[in-house]
C-alpha cells in the first residue's frame, strides 16, 4: 500500500478520536457549528439546474438551502425560508418555478431573491421590502459542481482545496457531466465520522473488500493533503473470479479523453470534512455524509456521466454499480460494527498506524476545531456551555 507519512510532535497524533465523540449530543452540536456550518457542501451539478427557475435544495445543520437559476442565467443560493414567519418556501429536492411563493401567506420572491409581492402590504407598517429579500448563502462552482457554505470562517475555497490535484482532475471533463439517475439518500445508524473514517481508510481494503482486492491487488494507495484525502487503485491484468468484476474488466471500453494511465484507474477524493468524489473511467460519483444526530447520518450520492451511447460503456456503468453496491454493503456492516463497539465503556481511544495518514490528519483537524476532543473520557453534562 502506498502512503505518504505525516510526522508531528503532538502526543495524541498516534491516537484516534475518543469514542465518546461519536455519540455525545453536545459534541454533535459543536460539530454542526464549528465544522459543518463553515465547510463547503456539494448540492448538485450545473447541468441539474440548466434553465431559468430550476432549483435544487440541500438540508443540513437545521437549515435548508435552495440553489436557483435566475432569469439572468445566474446561479444563486438562499436559505429556504420566508422572511415573514419563517415558513419553508419550497418542498422536495428539486423543481422549477417562475417565482418563489410562500405557501403560508403568499409572499412572493423573484428568482434573484428580491421580495416582489406581499398581499395587503399596506398593513405591515414595519416592512421594508429592500431588506426583506431572501437571505443569501455563499456559493461556489468548482468544475461544474455547485457548493454552498453557511458561514465564512476565512477557510479556503473548494478550488483552493483541490488546487494540488487540478491537473489530475482536468482530463475527466467535469463541467460536461450529466446526471445518471437521481440522488439516492441512505440513512445510517452511525455517527458521520465513522463513514468518513472508513472512506479514507486503506488498511481495511485487503481485509474486508475482496472485490476491490481482486481488482487492484496490493496497489491501493492513500495520501493526505491539507484539505483533501486521495485514494487510488489501478486495475491489475489478472481476470477476477467474480462475474461482475470480470465482465467490467472485459467490457470497459477505451475512453478517448483520458490519458493511457487513467484508462483502468479508479481515483477517490475526500474534501474536508464529508464530501467525496469517486472518479472512474466510465462515470463520476459524488457522495456526502450529513450528520442528522449524534449516532445517525444521511449518505447522499449520485452518479454523473459524459454522453456515450456505446453498448460496452452502458454495460460497464451497470457493472460498476453492481461492484460498488457490494462494496457499500460491506462498508455498512463495518461502520455499524464500529458504532456498536464505541458504546462499550471498555473502549476509549485506539492507536493509529503510521499508514493511517488520512485518519490521523482528520483527528488533528477535529481536535483543532473542538479541543475537548483531546479528552479521553466523556466530560460531565453541560461541558459545551463551559467550552
Amino acid at each position: 500500500m502506498a502512503t505518504q507519512p505525516v510526522h508531528d510532535t503532538d502526543l495524541l497524533d498516534g491516537w484516534s478520536l475518543p469514542a465518546w465523540t461519536y455519540h455525545d449530543e453536545e459534541f454533535h452540536r459543536l460539530e454542526l457549528d464549528r465544522v459543518f456550518r463553515t465547510s463547503w457542501q456539494v448540492v448538485c451539478h450545473i447541468s441539474d439546474i440548466a434553465g431559468p427557475g430550476d432549483w435544487h435544495t440541500l438540508d443540513y445543520c437545521d437549515e435548508s438551502v435552495i440553489v436557483v437559476r435566475g432569469q439572468d442565467d445566474e446561479l444563486r443560493a438562499f436559505t429556504n425560508v420566508c422572511r415573514h414567519r419563517g415558513s419553508r418556501l419550497v418542498d422536495g429536492a428539486s423543481g422549477c418555478a417562475k417565482k418563489l411563493v410562500c405557501p403560508y401567506h403568499a409572499w412572493t420572491y423573484d428568482l434573484d431573491g428580491r421580495l416582489t409581492g406581499v398581499p395587503d402590504s399596506a398593513s405591515y407598517p414595519t416592512l421594508d421590502r429592500n431588506r426583506a429579500g431572501l437571505v443569501p448563502v455563499e456559493l461556489e462552482i468548482w468544475r461544474g459542481f455547485i457548493f454552498v457554505r453557511l458561514e465564512d470562517d476565512g477557510g479556503p475555497t473548494v478550488a483552493e482545496q483541490m488546487a494540488p490535484y487540478e491537473a489530475m482532475v482536468a482530463p475527466y471533463r467535469f463541467d460536461e457531466l450529466e446526471a445518471l439517475g437521481r440522488v439516492t439518500l441512505r440513512p445510517r445508524e452511525v455517527n458521520w465520522k465513522n463513514v468518513g473514517d472508513n472512506y479514507s481508510d486503506g488498511l481495511h481494503i485487503p481485509v474486508a473488500h475482496p472485490g476491490l482486492t481482486r481488482l487492484f491487488g496490493k496497489g491501493y494507495g492513500i495520501e493526505a493533503e491539507a484539505h483533501v484525502d486521495r485514494m487510488w487503485g489501478a486495475m491489475i491484468d489478472r481476470e477476477s473470479a467474480n462475474w461482475s468484476e470480470r465482465m467490467y474488466q472485459r467490457l470497459l471500453p477505451p475512453v478517448p479523453h483520458l490519458p493511457q494511465d487513467k484508462q483502468r484507474f479508479w481515483l477517490y477524493f475526500k474534501l474536508w470534512p464529508n464530501v467525496a468524489f469517486d472518479i472512474y473511467p466510465d462515470q463520476i460519483d459524488f457522495m456526502q455524509w450529513l450528520p442528522t444526530g449524534p449516532t445517525t447520518c444521511l449518505i447522499r450520492e449520485i452518479s454523473y456521466v459524459l454522453p456515450d451511447d456505446r453498448r460496452e460503456m452502458r454495460a460497464a456503468r451497470y457493472l460498476n454499480w453492481r461492484i460498488n453496491r457490494q462494496v457499500n454493503a460491506e462498508d455498512t456492516a463495518l461502520i455499524t460494527r464500529v458504532q456498536q463497539g464505541m458504546a462499550s465503556r471498555s473502549f476509549s481511544m485506539g492507536p493509529l498506524s503510521d499508514k493511517e495518514v488520512c485518519l490521523k490528519h482528520f483527528c488533528r483537524r477535529i481536535r483543532a476545531a473542538i479541543p475537548e476532543a483531546r479528552l479521553e473520557h466523556q466530560p460531565a453534562a453541560g461541558w459545551s456551555a463551559r467550552a
